[in-house]
């Protein structure tokens, strides 16, 4: 594989598990240094001897992106190790509790959003100043489909994930022409920790989500994963303030 992101740093949040982790594995295998960020250490440290494999170094930063004072934390540690940062993978999110409008909690509201849509806008706060020195860096934010289309019981997740969306496209056209280009990748129905939560690994409950899909199956964090090192890549150079699905066809339905 080509190390195109060689003696480059790539901070992925929400890394331990999923898409995170996928993402992070694929940037080191790319020559990427990469920032394992969670407020939950994989034990079996799966993401970093991934990184390790690769042939790239990789630190955990413990972090709870919905705090200020831990976000700031995070991006000091990678300056002082690393010096820099060109990428960012805001992926940290929940996907909170299920329920209608009327019955959903001020507890889970506050919580899903909090997580979800205040920790991308605190991660993009201390990561845009870093790469702004730099004249360049890429930043793509973790959206959903459910940012592009409404769900029902679902009403903080959807509200959390349309924001990142704007949010993103705002930070798109203040950096613009400072070097820095920042999107949002949309998953859909993707095979992750978070769907196994959801069904209780049901395979009942599974083909549920399966038949949402066009393709006719789940997608996989790698398939998540390829799509942002392409957005961070040079390939994509003329792309900026997009909210790119990559969900086997549901937005098309």
């Amino acid at each position: 594989m080509d190390r195109i992101f060689e003696n480059k740093v790539a901070l992925v949040t929400g890394a331990s598990y999923g898409i995170g982790s996928a993402t992070a594995i694929a940037f080191a295998q790319r020559g990427a240094k990469v920032i394992v960020a969670d407020w939950i250490e994989d034990k079996a440290g799966t993401t970093l001897k991934g990184i390790k494999d690769a042939g790239s170094e990789g630190i955990f930063v413990h972090c709870d992106v919905s705090k200020d004072s831990d976000v700031k934390a995070m991006i000091d540690k990678i300056i002082s190790t690393f010096g820099r940062i060109d990428f960012a993978f805001n992926n940290a999110g929940i996907e909170g509790n299920m329920a209608s409008v009327q019955e959903c909690t001020e507890e889970n509201w506050d919580r899903t959003i909090n997580i979800n849509l205040k920790g991308v806008w605190l991660c993009m706060k201390y990561e845009i100043p870093h790469m702004l020195p730099q004249g360049n860096g890429v930043v793509v934010n973790c959206s959903s489909v459910a940012g592009l289309n409404g769900f029902a019981n679902l009403p903080a997740y959807v509200a959390s994930k349309h924001g990142v969306v704007g949010l993103t496209k705002a930070a798109a056209l203040e950096n613009a022409q400072k070097g820095i280009r920042i999107n949002a990748v949309c998953p859909g129905v993707i095979h992750t920790p978070m769907i196994d939560r959801v069904t209780g690994g049901d395979k009942i409950a599974e083909k549920q989500y399966t038949v949402m899909e066009p393709l006719g199956r789940m997608g996989t964090p790698v398939e998540i994963a390829e799509a942002v090192v392409w957005l961070c890549s040079g390939a994509a150079s003329f792309v900026t303030g997009i909210a790119m699905p990559v969900d086997g066809g549901m937005i098309a339905g």
